[in-house]
């Protein structure tokens, strides 16, 4: 008998699929790396946007507290869109309204209370944006208060 060297055409296809399987793999692994990453930094950017609108508010209420009062109470909706840090137009963001160079839009809703005499406003600042696994958002609510009086 023979004694045939090299391997046989059913070694050769399953080393193919082996290999082929492998890199498969490696390339799922590595586009869910980079989704997973994206998404993270988006998060990341949202929660900033957010944040930002806070401070901004902050700044607002304690530059002129009554003016800050009669600007939301002026609102038909209590809702602004903020394509920046400015009192941009009120009502929810309609389609194109982003914060400039970004995919995210950002809103804050208002409830204003009295409370023994006292205005307590409750802002409530969404960051939003949509991707393919859906709309994502980054959410914080915070209280104001006039704090002359204190």
């Amino acid at each position: 008998m023979k004694n045939l060297k090299g391997q046989s055409l059913f070694e050769v296809i399953l080393a193919l699929f082996i290999i082929t399987l492998i890199i498969v793999a490696v390339v799922i692994l590595s586009t869910n790396s980079i989704s997973n990453s994206l998404s993270s930094r988006n998060k990341t950017l949202a929660s900033k946007y957010t944040q930002e609108a806070v401070e901004w508010l902050r700044k607002q209420k304690e530059i002129d507290f009554d003016a800050f009062v009669e600007n939301i109470n002026s609102s038909a909706t209590l809702t602004y869109c903020l394509v920046s840090t400015l009192w941009n137009r009120e009502g929810s963001c309609e389609t194109g309204e982003i914060i400039t160079n970004t995919i995210f839009k950002r809103e804050v809703s208002f409830v204003l209370e009295d409370i023994s005499g006292k205005t307590l406003i409750t802002a409530d600042v969404v960051t939003y944006w949509d991707d393919s696994k859906g709309i994502h958002e980054a959410r914080t609510v915070t209280y104001f208060t006039d704090t002359r009086d204190q």
